[in-house]
């Protein structure tokens, strides 16, 4: 097999320009002794040829498309035994690469950018960088900070445990089929993070209910909770969860965690 078509129901838009592949890979950081990269949705490999000129790293891809897996174990050899034929979705990292730190990257396909972001969050004590192009809408979602009316739940979930930069915008043409819309690249970079100070998974849920009503203030957004009245007194709660920073977020998630009766 010497060419794949690109297959709408993955969401598939195959990079055509080597030099912003390049881009892609330089800006790899391999924090913490990082020797594992692992490329998501490689389609013909593009970016594969370029981080396989890298040898202070092992590569490997996971592919849910078979044509684009069967094309991989034909024209790049080197992977050998590295190419995952499965979903990223319902991998288990921890079992292919133990306590191993790793970095993630690809030109991730628009239909589950998200889903591989909170893949990345549930992994988040292996995974030290993620550096990954998608919809420059979800882009500079997860970038932005407090104030902005596309900062949402992703974007402090992932900012409570990662630093995000912006790192530039990539046009329709230079992909096949050239999708509908901008592409950005962002870098995720582990932050000293290891343990939010309140209870985590009540922090979770403190911000998805915060945001799932997010034209409410706190007060009536928290109600769920069950805290009293008289707890819920304080100027925190007459604001909004998009002015909430992660050091707010953590705050309130204590308050919630003192006078919560669920």
């Amino acid at each position: 097999m010497d060419f794949v078509k690109a297959k709408k129901h993955l969401g598939q838009h195959f990079l055509n320009d080597p030099n912003i592949a390049r881009n892609i890979v330089e800006a790899l950081r391999l924090p913490d002794g990082v020797k594992h990269v692992l490329e998501i949705g490689p389609g013909m490999g593009v970016l594969t040829q370029t981080l396989l000129l890298h040898p202070e790293y092992e590569t490997a891809v996971v592919e849910i498309d078979r044509d684009s897996v069967t094309y991989l174990q034909k024209h790049y050899p080197a992977l050998e035994d590295r190419i995952y034929s499965q979903d990223f979705l319902k991998m288990d990292l921890t079992a292919l690469y133990g306590e191993q730190p790793l970095s993630i990257i690809g030109n991730f396909p628009y239909n589950i950018s998200t889903q591989i972001y909170f893949q990345i969050l549930a992994h988040r004590q292996q995974v030290r960088e993620s550096v990954g192009m998608l919809q420059k809408e979800v882009a500079d979602r997860l970038a932005t900070g407090p104030g902005s009316k596309t900062y949402g739940i992703l974007s402090v979930l992932l900012q409570a445990f990662y630093t995000i930069d912006y790192l530039f915008t990539v046009p329709p043409h230079v992909f096949s089929p050239p999708p509908k819309v901008q592409s950005a690249v962002i870098r995720l970079t582990r932050n000293d993070t290891e343990q939010l100070a309140c209870d985590e998974k009540l922090f979770f849920r403190v911000v998805k209910q915060a945001f799932q009503t997010r034209r409410k203030t706190l007060r009536n957004a928290l109600k769920p909770f069950g805290m009293p009245p008289e707890t819920t007194t304080d100027a925190v709660f007459d604001l909004r969860a998009e002015q909430l920073s992660v050091a707010d977020f953590v705050d309130l998630t204590n308050r919630v965690a003192a006078d919560k009766t669920l």
